[in-house]
């Protein structure tokens, strides 16, 4: 790859997409090795360069990066709006703790909607490593 998709997290094109309210895909990999594909809604924190993800923590996509463990499990976010999209990429760990938690539900209801009660409710929260996208 030439490097033409490359972009930089603090790149105003790449904020002012993730302030839009896009839809996701989040790639995990499975025990097997297989990919793992779900819809999921995605923030991005450029100043802590860190997307996150809420989600219950008995889903799949959190069992599947937990099994990592601290080093983090690699992911794959991906946005797609007619030709313009944009592939976030990292390691993802799951977090639990309250104040985690409750810094995601706030940054998804900035981009989104208040999410719905879940008291089983974590985060995945992916240190980003590479974007990639054409905006």
């Amino acid at each position: 790859m030439s490097g033409a998709h490359r972009l930089d997290i603090h790149d105003e094109r790449v904020a002012a997409f993730c302030r839009e309210r896009h839809l996701a895909t989040l790639t995990t990999l499975r025990p097997d090795g297989t990919p793992h594909v779900v819809p999921i809604g995605v923030t991005l924190d450029p100043a802590a360069g860190l997307a996150r993800v809420i989600t219950s923590g008995t889903s799949r996509k959190a069992d599947h990066v937990a099994a990592a463990g601290p080093q983090g499990a690699p992911v794959a976010v991906c946005h797609v709006d007619g030709r313009r999209w944009l592939t976030i990429e990292g390691r993802a760990v799951v977090r639990a703790d309250p104040a985690a938690v409750a810094e995601a539900e706030r940054r998804y209801a900035e981009r989104y909607r208040t999410p719905r009660p879940n008291p089983a409710r974590v985060v995945i929260e992916i240190t980003v490593t590479r974007l990639l996208g054409s905006l």
